[in-house]
């Protein structure tokens, strides 16, 4: 069975652009490295070789899982959904009932998750914690610094 790979468009398009990247320039680049450096002679005292190789090792790793991660993406129209509950793609206000702090997070796939700028992986401990919920609710999230209490406020998509 193939595990679908949930993203939104934004992080299908950003996916797709970095396997291109990868195939178009950097492959090119780095094979190019390898070809100067194997021209300076005796391999087996050559850093700018084993680095170059090094370089295209990684490269192509990271070609093969974005490939795979595209191959398997479950694109959702994020601007289609309402209700609500929350689900993957609902940007979710909620206050920090200790703190009074509020925050707002988009539940998203696991490759566009970056909590700075406040998206969240859909398999985080908050977003599990979120999903099915509706204003009012009240969740409890265990985090790495201890229990957290907060307060649904706000569900929005799109």
């Amino acid at each position: 069975m193939v595990d679908k790979v949930p993203m939104t468009a934004g992080g299908y398009a950003a996916l797709t652009e970095e396997l291109r990247r990868r195939q178009q320039e950097d492959r090119p680049r780095i094979i190019q490295q390898i070809a100067e450096a194997r021209a300076h002679g005796d391999l087996s005292e050559n850093a700018e070789y084993h680095a170059a190789k090094e370089a295209q090792s990684l490269n192509e790793g990271r070609i093969a899982e974005l490939e795979d991660k595209l191959s398997r993406a479950e694109v959702i129209d994020v601007s289609k959904l309402k209700g609500s509950t929350i689900k993957f793609g609902a940007t979710v206000t909620i206050v920090d009932e200790d703190t009074e702090e509020e925050k707002a997070y988009q539940i998203v796939g696991e490759t566009e998750a970056d909590v700075k700028s406040g998206r969240v992986s859909i398999t985080s401990p908050i977003a599990r914690a979120l999903i099915g919920k509706t204003v009012g609710d009240t969740v409890e999230v265990t985090t790495p610094g201890g229990g957290k209490s907060y307060e649904i406020l706000k569900v929005a998509f799109g």
